[in-house]
């Protein structure tokens, strides 16, 4: 089912990142398999969290797991190339964020995707979100959000 909003354009997005497309992501077919844009999604992600907590935020007790992740196909990816990433925020829960990504190659959409990650202390138990983090977050919020 396609996503309702507008197609979005990679600079709509508050964060972006790129990972390269290998030829060992190709199917039978000669197209990225579609397991690997869940891949690709997961790097931007990662990059995101880094980027708006700093590359130590894991060792300090905690960490977000990704509870669902729901991925609107719009076209193939091929190899050779390179796949540009756009993170957004969406919303920021208790203690649990919406991420709205797009992944382009070149300047054609391939996927959107929106994702729920949930933040754990070091026991694995969900920890509500301080207000400095959720202040980070709430300023990488998506326009359309």
């Amino acid at each position: 089912m396609k996503d309702s909003r507008p197609d979005p354009k990679l600079a709509d997005f508050t964060f972006k990142t790129y990972d390269k497309v290998r030829y060992g992501d190709t199917d039978r077919q000669g197209h990225v398999n579609n397991a690997v844009f869940a891949t690709f999604l997961e790097s931007g992600r990662c990059e995101f969290l880094d980027h708006v907590f700093g590359p130590d935020w894991r060792k300090q007790g905690g960490s977000f797991v990704i509870v669902r992740l729901e991925v609107d196909f719009r076209a193939e990816i091929f190899w050779p190339g390179r796949v540009e990433i756009g993170t957004s925020v969406m919303r920021v829960g208790t203690s649990s964020l919406r991420t709205y990504q797009a992944l382009f190659q070149g300047e054609k959409l391939v996927a959107t995707a929106e994702g729920v990650l949930v933040f754990l202390d070091s026991d694995k138990r969900s920890r509500p979100l301080q207000a400095p983090e959720r202040e980070k977050l709430n300023a990488l919020m998506h326009p359309c959000a």
